[in-house]
């Protein structure tokens, strides 16, 4: 894959329309979840991409200190294409958003609000759940935090 991190007025009209064509193909068509995805934390976001084959395969955003949670970076909106499962690109894609954070803010603990079936690969990369587990858009999810 190849990788580039844009913030949202850089990224070009064809690029922000993959990226929304691809949060609408998972997040709402796949998961049948009914949401407003776009919002305007896109505008305040960095967005990570990873591109194979000049396709769209894997996508994240990216948040600065307290911007989505007091105290912590954030990376968000986290997808591999469905074209694309199976290669490696989920755990490519969220080693490329950490570097990003970590170069484009510092290096500060990351929170994020992971969909419950994919706290070990999350743990994997090193973050810890926080809490109970609780329901964003009727879908199960853990706060977990990469120290």
């Amino acid at each position: 894959m190849v990788f580039t991190c844009k913030f949202f007025d850089e990224l070009s009209v064809g690029e922000l329309y993959d990226l929304l064509a691809l949060r609408s193909e998972v997040f709402v068509v796949e998961q049948n979840c009914v949401y407003q995805d776009p919002d305007q934390k896109d505008r305040r976001a960095w967005h990570c991409q990873g591109m194979h084959e000049e396709e769209l395969a894997a996508c994240t955003r990216i948040f600065d200190l307290h911007q989505s949670y007091d105290g912590y970076l954030s990376i968000g909106r986290v997808i591999v294409s469905p074209r694309f499962r199976g290669h490696g690109f989920g755990r490519q894609i969220m080693e490329y958003s950490i570097g990003e954070c970590y170069r484009l803010f510092g290096k500060h603990p990351i929170k994020i609000g992971a969909q419950s079936y994919l706290e070990k690969f999350y743990g994997e990369l090193g973050f810890r759940t926080e809490g109970p587990e609780y329901l964003e858009d009727g879908i199960p999810h853990k706060i977990m935090v990469l120290p």
